[in-house]
């Protein structure tokens, strides 16, 4: 499963329409210079100075806005470390964030998660994402309990996640790793142009599956 960071849905008004008036700017140009080798028999729109200075303002204009893009994109994220205050009892936990190294903030749009248990095929190239709810139903049916073997921080529509903030994840404590194989969050956030972007979180990469001692405590 590809995890890396990608666009899945670019801002219609200010990137689409961008790209049609430069691409309409640019078939006027090749018009005008079509006409001035044919003015008797064709009728001029517009001259070639006029829609020279058309297909350059509208391409600087896409190249600013691409520009602006980048410099305003998130750049999602995910980190896990032990600890021993999220689960009940004392227990040591897996617990996971979200983390939005940019320098702007994003909005969440949408989230989707997949399980992956210890005797089961891995399902992450399915395509197939359910929602929170459906997964917890689907823990809890192998003998898992909620909030005292796993829980999972209700994230919807619209949840900001601010520059360099984090958002909470979930926890997992060690009997639900001796379960688990992986977790799969396909996490879907929108910038400040507009843009879609989506990455997939893997929580369970690289978690310590029998804690014994909790991680420093990050600021």
């Amino acid at each position: 499963m590809d995890t890396d960071q990608r666009v899945v849905r670019r801002s219609t008004p200010y990137s689409r329409s961008l790209i049609a008036l430069a691409s309409v700017a640019f078939v006027l140009l090749a018009y005008a210079v079509i006409w001035s080798n044919n003015q008797n028999e064709l009728p001029q729109l517009l001259d070639v100075q006029s829609a020279t200075a058309a297909a350059l303002g509208t391409t600087g204009a896409v190249l600013a806005r691409g520009q602006y893009a980048r410099s305003v994109r998130p750049a999602i994220g995910w980190f896990g470390r032990v600890t021993a205050d999220a689960a009940p009892a004392g227990q040591m936990a897996w617990i996971c964030y979200v983390v939005n190294g940019a320098q702007d903030s994003c909005t969440v749009a949408g989230i989707g998660y997949q399980v992956a248990f210890s005797d089961e095929n891995d399902p992450s190239s399915s395509g197939h994402w359910t929602s929170m709810e459906e997964m917890a139903s689907a823990m809890e049916s192998r003998g898992m309990t909620r909030r005292s073997d796993f829980h999972f921080n209700l994230i919807g529509s619209g949840r900001p996640i601010a520059s360099g903030g984090r958002l909470y994840v979930g926890w997992f404590t060690e009997a639900a790793m001796a379960e688990i194989k992986d977790v799969y969050v396909r996490l879907r956030v929108v910038d400040r142009v507009g843009d879609t972007h989506e990455r997939v979180l893997v929580l369970l990469r690289g978690a310590e599956r029998h804690p014994r001692h909790p991680d420093i405590q990050l600021s």
